[in-house]
């Protein structure tokens, strides 16, 4: 006859480990997300073994894969820890929260073509208003898959730009900017203007960031393949902050928001921003986050921060653009 689960021998900390170790698919990793050490985790997993029955993680190659018990394990056990998160967490009914106090960390994805002193400004903001609590800054790369660690709460929110951001998240907008081209001083873009044509647009090189999966498009190639126009895109630079240098020294031509060529151009004789002849609609920046985390004060708090910076560095982009 089956033995009922021992309950005492099963604690929160326990699921948590339960859930990151099938996550990550190595106990190593694992052991560097919970803050723990490899040997108390690869103690963990064995108690978890015992109490399932399964080894739940077995050698796969080089590495290792969940089994299928483990694989059935992880929504219920995502479950119980967002369910615990509800009961104690800072979301709490009655339970303020006091920015100053606060010793939780933030983590927060960002795309690198933002505008450079967005991060920067995010940084100091939270140093100021939060100083005991702890920021991660995460890339949005091709390996990074952003949905999946806003629900599982790996992430609290990511910041970037989408044509038509996922329905099933929650968005905050934050700033929408003019799309215009960065090139070189020298560049026939600017040595002759009316000779800027849609055409002459499409031919020149191009150069883009690498897309966030394969075949995926950004969205200034949406916009395109949606009035049936391709561009030549001769670099894919996965380091957008490093696309300026580049075009500095060559005949690329980068199309982004008016705001991040703005940072490059000062004091930079070697940059020029030009109109872009293919009409865009403004490039618009949101903030997501998933429905795990909306009711909870801490992170609506931070949410109104990276808002607040947003806002405030858009405001004198939007002053010059007048001017």
């Amino acid at each position: 006859m089956t033995q009922p689960p021992d309950f005492a021998n099963i604690d929160l900390h326990l699921v948590k480990v339960l859930y990151t170790v099938v996550s990550e698919q190595s106990v190593s990793r694992a052991a560097l997300r919970l803050g723990s050490g490899q040997p108390l985790v690869s103690a963990q997993l064995r108690r978890l073994r015992a109490l399932t029955g399964d080894p739940l993680l077995v050698r796969a190659g080089a590495g290792l894969a969940p089994t299928d018990t483990a694989l059935a394990l992880l929504a219920p056990a995502e479950r119980l820890l967002r369910e615990a998160e509800t009961l104690f967490g800072p979301a709490r009914p009655g339970r303020a929260f006091e920015p100053a106090r606060a010793t939780l960390t933030m983590r927060i994805a960002a795309s690198d073509y933002l505008d450079p002193l967005f991060l920067p400004g995010v940084v100091a903001r939270l140093q100021q208003l939060a100083p005991q609590a702890r920021l991660e800054l995460h890339p949005l790369s091709a390996e990074f898959d952003y949905r999946r660690k806003l629900a599982a709460g790996e992430v609290d929110l990511v910041v970037g730009n989408w044509l038509e951001p996922p329905d099933e998240l929650h968005l905050g907008r934050l700033s929408s900017d003019e799309v215009v081209c960065l090139v070189a001083a020298d560049h026939p873009a600017v040595k002759n203007p009316r000779g800027w044509t849609t055409a002459r647009y499409l031919d020149s090189d191009h150069i883009a960031p690498t897309p966030l999966h394969p075949g995926a498009r950004g969205v200034i190639d949406e916009h395109l393949a949606l009035q049936g126009l391709e561009r030549r895109i001769t670099v894919r630079c996965a380091h957008f902050s490093l696309a300026p240098q580049m075009v500095s020294q060559s005949r690329l031509v980068l199309t982004t928001g008016r705001q991040f060529c703005q940072r490059f151009v000062g004091g930079q004789a070697s940059l020029r921003i030009v109109k872009c002849p293919v009409a865009f609609p403004p490039m618009a920046y949101y903030q997501l986050w998933h429905e795990r985390t909306h009711v909870s004060a801490a992170q609506r708090w931070l949410r109104e921060q990276v808002r607040d910076v947003a806002r405030e560095l858009a405001a004198p982009a939007a002053s010059r653009t007048k001017a």
